[in-house]
Formats: C-alpha cells, structure tokens, sequence
C-alpha cells in the first residue's frame, strides 16, 4: 500500500476508548491497535497520544459517594489518572506486544513546552524512540499538573506533538464522523468534508464537551486550524468505525470525515513551537498604528523598538511574549532579545536591533 504519509500522530479521545460506564472497552483498544500495527507495517512512523486514563482509573476505583464529595475535582482526577495510567498503557503494552511492537510512555505537561530547551528535549527522546523502533504513547501527566496550567484536552496536546514531530498528519479520533455544518441530526446537515485555511467554521460548532473528556469540538476545531496553518494535514473522523485509520490513509473516498487541508507555506521548527507558546507568554508588546501596518505587510518584517509604545510583564532575554495592536487586538507571538528592562530602557528608540526578530515572530 502507498501512502504520502511518513509519520503521523494519531490521538484517540477518552469518548472512543472507554464504555459509557467509564470502563476500557478493550475490544476497541484492540481494534486500535491492530490498525496501528497495519500502518507502522506500511513503513508509516506513528505517535499515539491517548486519553482514557481519568476514565480508567474512576472506573476501576468504584469510590463511595462519601469519599467522592471529600475530594476536590483537582484531588479526584490527580487519584483517578494515577491509578488509571498504569491500567491503560499495561494494556497497550500488553496489545501491542501481540504485534511485536515495542512501546514507550511519555508523560509530559503544559510547563514543558514553555522553554525551547525543554520543548526540544521532548522531541530528543521521541525522535530516538522513532529511530529505535518503539512507538511513543503520550499523554498529560495529570498527577501533577496544576490546574490552570492544564492543557484544554488532549487536542491541546496533540497538536503540540504533531508539530513537534514534524508529522504529515495529525489524525483526532472522536465519537463523531467529523465537523457538521449544522445540528448533527437534522434535516440537511451534513459533515464538512474539506475546510481551507481561511475557512471559519465556528459558527457550526456545537459547544458541548463530551462524558469524560475536558474539550469539545471547538477545541478540535481551533487547534486543527492552528495546526494546518503550520502546514500540517488534521484530521477528524470517527474512532468507532471498522478501520479507520487504515481507511483514512489509504482508501480516504471511502470515509466521511473533516480535512483541514494545510497551508503550502514552508514554516521553521522554531516558528512551529512559538505558535503553540502563547499560553506561556510572559509579557505583551504593544504596537503604533504604523508598525502594525508595516507588520500586515507581505514582506518580512521584525519588531523594533521604535514601532512599540508600552509593554507589559517581566521577561528575560529568550521568553516568549505577546504581540499586541494598540487597542488590545493579539497579532501574534514573538521571542525577544533581551530582558524587560533592557527592552524598556529602548522603548521608542531609533537605531536599535530587533526586539523581535521575524524569525522568531508568528503573526495570527
């Protein structure tokens, strides 16, 4: 079988892994499974980020209502993930290992993607796993994650891994066939099988978050756009059908499912991780009508001290920061060249270097 595809990341929602009681449904996981090991048979190099560990672990718990109500829902799902981690990847294991595929799990959280260091040191010990033929299984580590500093679910994640890894494809596994252009179920609606870039579908969207899962199909929406504009192919189909993976891949006229077709626009590996950064930013550069301008421009451009009028936060030389117009409008997120004291020492300043260079500006 021929495919264009040479790694992908596949992520699989909690809705698609687990029964309506919350408990594994482990004929799923390993219908999953085999699809997993068809692909990876076809030369294709595949990233797993798997949710169900929450679900797992409440189900194999079976708390009493006294203890529940003694629990805060931080409490809970910190007690529910460790408990249930351990019961989901054993399983992987013990599936894929059927296969002879060896498997490795990657437990990682927000914080980690927040420096360039830290960023690349995850993609160092995926990439090595790649090449050793061991397939990562990645999830959040919710036993220590505080909660504001969560990602939105999985989606979240998954897009981070997919531009991480460099993958052709980011495949989001869901209990529904896709993105609808209306109230699934009624009359006329249908699933939006291609959606461009410039394509705003939000205002189909159902708002709805799903039994054991933290985010929704708007979630799924906003990150697959954000990820093929990176230049990266999202897809959303439905977990639950006879093959889908291996369908999606190689027989896509056979599947009904949503394609975010991606930008053509070669993106660097740097850029990829500052458009996923805005929610580690640590200050805001706010812009003059002019250098807004100039920044609209098709040309490229970088952020000079000159075009800024105020600044926000406490940063050092490296961070991450946002990109803002004068009336409070986000443009993008860029990477600063110095300290926020420094940088406020140049403020309006002519003749100065970038504070932002555009290699390492991301406009929205």
């Amino acid at each position: 079988m021929q495919t264009k595809y040479k790694r992908i990341a596949v992520k699989v929602g909690s809705n698609v892994l687990t029964r309506a009681d919350g408990t594994l449904d482990v004929t799923r996981m390993s219908a999953l499974v085999d699809q997993i090991a068809e692909l990876r048979a076809a030369g294709i190099e595949v990233i797993l980020i798997s949710s169900g560990a929450v679900a797992s672990g409440r189900s194999e718990l079976h708390l009493d209502v006294e203890t529940c109500k003694r629990l805060d829902s931080v409490d809970q799902r910190q007690l529910f993930s460790a408990v249930g981690q351990v019961k989901l990847i054993n399983r992987y294991y013990e599936l894929f290992r059927e296969h002879g595929i060896p498997v490795g799990q990657v437990l990682t959280m927000k914080e980690s993607f927040g420096t360039r260091r830290h960023y690349l040191n995850q993609r160092n010990c995926m990439m090595v796993m790649l090449s050793s033929g061991v397939l990562p299984i990645v999830n959040e580590n919710d036993t220590i994650s505080v909660t504001e500093l969560m990602f939105t679910d999985n989606d979240e994640l998954s897009g981070l891994i997919a531009t991480m890894m460099d993958a052709q494809a980011l495949l989001i596994l869901s209990n529904v066939d896709g993105i609808y252009n209306g109230k699934p179920g009624d009359a006329g609606v249908k699933v939006i099988r291609e959606i461009t870039p410039e394509h705003d579908v939000q205002e189909y969207i159902q708002t709805t978050k799903s039994n054991f899962g933290r985010g929704g199909m708007l979630t799924k929406a906003s990150i697959a756009h954000r990820v093929a504009d990176e230049g990266i192919e999202v897809i959303i189909a439905n977990g639950r059908q006879d093959r889908i993976l291996p369908r999606i891949l190689f027989e896509p006229d056979t599947v009904v499912c949503t394609r975010f077709l991606p930008k053509q626009e070669a993106i660097s590996s740097v850029k990829k991780w500052i458009a996923h950064s805005g929610g580690f930013a640590k200050g805001c550069l706010y812009l003059n009508e002019k250098a807004e301008r100039v920044l609209q421009e098709p040309r490229a451009v970088s952020i000079l001290p000159v075009g800024i009028i105020r600044m926000e936060g406490t940063f050092e030389k490296d961070d991450v920061v946002r990109i803002m117009s004068a009336d409070g409008r986000e443009l993008g997120i860029g990477r600063v060249s110095c300290n926020s004291d420094e940088a406020r020492a140049q403020l309006g300043q002519h003749n100065c270097k970038p504070l932002v260079h555009y290699d390492y500006l991301y406009l929205n």
